[in-house]
């Protein structure tokens, strides 16, 4: 008796532990699911950090200059000096450029600022190369917040151009005329990097947030997107696209530069 009692517990032990979809699919055909793989999006921008090394991007300022908000993108110090975690740099980078390529292909404006004499020759070559806006001379007040203003004095601008290339000049004296190109030259070097510019950018990459703070500003004020180099003694949380890297040496800002550029180039290309 003890042993039948036994037999029949374990029976149903058996018939309630049985799995729910083994009772389902008892008895009939097993249907295969087809899994469609979704092909994934090109996000290998080909960032070496070796070549970063080389390039110095590493480098960030003295132990004493440093802002608390960038400790999270250290990797230690050297001499006194702050090295940055390039594995964080090629990680933000990344995130930079994959939005500067949606900016881009939305047909969006991006204006490239970097007012720093030993970058702005470079800033200038870029923009150019990647047909966009940018200041690579004094940053102007009120560039974004009163661009009603600004574009009063680009429209400007391009009147004298027009005067000068059609050979209305020539009617004035030699005295008159140095006048006016002396004007003209001060307007464009305040304004020829946005010439262009017909409207408010929809982002702006700056390459030195210490220098171009007022730019930074401005942006923020106007909820403009910004992407920027952010070196060891500045705050990393004023812009949206942080990129932990050396702002000063012209070998990494140029790595950085070549990089935008072929994300542009490649984006406008699709």
């Amino acid at each position: 008796m003890t042993d039948k009692k036994e037999t029949k517990k374990k029976q149903k032990e058996e018939k309630e532990t049985k799995p729910a979809s083994a009772k389902a699919t008892a008895g009939k055909e097993e249907k295969k699911v087809e899994v469609k793989k979704v092909p994934k999006k090109e996000t290998d921008f080909k960032i070496d950090t070796d070549k970063m090394l080389e390039a110095g991007v590493h480098f960030g300022h003295r132990t004493s200059r440093l802002h608390p908000k960038m400790e999270p993108y250290l990797a230690g110090v050297k001499n006194t000096v702050h090295i940055i975690d390039l594995e964080k740099t090629a990680e933000k980078l990344k995130e930079a450029l994959k939005f500067i390529q949606e900016i881009v292909s939305e047909n969006k404006v991006l204006l490239l600022v970097g007012t720093k004499i030993q970058i702005k020759d470079l800033v200038g070559e870029t923009a150019q190369e990647c047909e966009l806006p940018y200041v690579n001379e004094r940053w102007l007040g009120g560039t974004l917040t009163n661009f009603e203003v600004i574009s009063k004095r680009v429209g400007y601008l391009k009147e004298i151009e027009e005067k000068k290339a059609s050979g209305a000049w020539e009617k004035y004296t030699k005295k008159e005329r140095i006048k006016m190109n002396r004007e003209y030259q001060n307007l464009k070097t305040k304004f020829e990097g946005i010439k262009t510019l017909s409207r408010v950018p929809d982002a702006m990459f700056v390459l030195d947030i210490r220098k171009d703070d007022l730019a930074v500003k401005e942006a923020r004020m106007k909820g403009i997107k910004v992407i920027a180099v952010c070196d060891t003694n500045t705050d990393p949380s004023l812009v949206d696209y942080p990129i932990p890297a050396n702002d000063d040496a012209i070998s990494s800002v140029k790595y950085i530069l070549e990089k935008v550029k072929e994300a542009i180039l490649k984006a406008k290309a699709k």
